[in-house]
């Protein structure tokens, strides 16, 4: 199969691509910097916000599946990254669908739906109606990135949890591990950038729509967060303050999500648990 990958130097990038060409996969991938590609790879030289140039780019690889894995996080630029999300993937689907693509799949996350009681299945709706205005432009653009995705013959995105493990935040050295850490009931669901890269791999295959790539334990802050602390030999978090009586339990969208529907397509997670991972 024919495949292009923008995105291939991130961290579900750098092990996607190695996964794919050990299946027998014609691999190009999108990069700005002319340079010889490695290991059967092909490099592309090309930027998403060139439509022209991404056009002509997509026409010479001549791609069946379009893999995107595009973000800009590197500066904890939220704005870049929601930039990426909405210019980038409507010009890389545009020039997808002009060559004749017919599978896209795309990189978003599982923490933007609306508030719930428990973790979120795929039918919960995203939650673009937020009060907070950061939350809701993030939302926005992830609602975005997946109509515009939708808009290929296949299509499939991965709402992937928080990312933990090597050259993520989430690890020794990382962002978080000098970051001051959250307390409390708020839930997140994690995931292992290994088992997102084996994901996007073998959602090759999958039926069309969203799909939780999460670990099978959402965990409150509580839980999760000294432990890592101690994972990565931070001081563990400050106590959270005392929560008035009247308050609710947590932030009502901070719910987890559940993996079920991945799990029905095949995909199980090497690391089905964030607290079994950092021992």
């Amino acid at each position: 199969m024919r495949i292009f990958v923008a995105g291939a130097t991130g961290v579900i990038g750098r092990r996607l691509v190695p996964l794919l060409v050990a299946q027998g996969h014609e691999v190009t991938t999108l990069s700005r910097h002319a340079g010889q590609g490695a290991g059967g790879v092909t490099r592309a030289v090309g930027d998403v916000y060139d439509r022209d140039g991404l056009h002509a780019v997509l026409a010479a690889a001549r791609p069946e599946v379009v893999i995107h894995q595009l973000t800009d996080l590197g500066t904890r630029d939220f704005a870049a990254n929601s930039r990426i999300r909405r210019e980038g993937t409507r010009n890389l689907v545009d020039a997808a669908l002009a060559a004749g693509v017919r599978r896209v799949i795309s990189q978003s996350i599982a923490w933007a739906y609306e508030p719930g009681a428990g973790p979120a299945d795929e039918s919960t709706p995203l939650d673009v109606r937020s009060a907070d205005e950061t939350r809701r432009t993030t939302v926005e653009a992830v609602a975005t990135l997946e109509a515009i995705t939708a808009e290929a013959p296949e299509s499939v995105v991965l709402r992937y949890g928080m990312l933990y493990g090597p050259d993520t935040w989430y690890t020794k050295g990382g962002l978080m591990a000098t970051a001051q850490l959250p307390t409390g009931p708020d839930i997140t669901s994690f995931l292992h950038i290994d088992d997102a890269a084996e994901a996007a791999m073998a959602a090759l295959t999958w039926p069309s729509g969203p799909v939780n790539i999460v670990d099978d334990e959402p965990l409150p802050a509580s839980a999760w967060s000294p432990a890592f602390a101690a994972s990565v030999g931070a001081p563990p978090p400050a106590p959270a303050d005392p929560t008035p009586a009247d308050a609710p339990a947590r932030t009502p969208w901070a719910r987890g999500a559940t993996n079920a529907r991945a799990r029905a397509l095949g995909w199980v997670p090497a690391h089905p648990h964030f607290l079994d991972a950092l021992t």
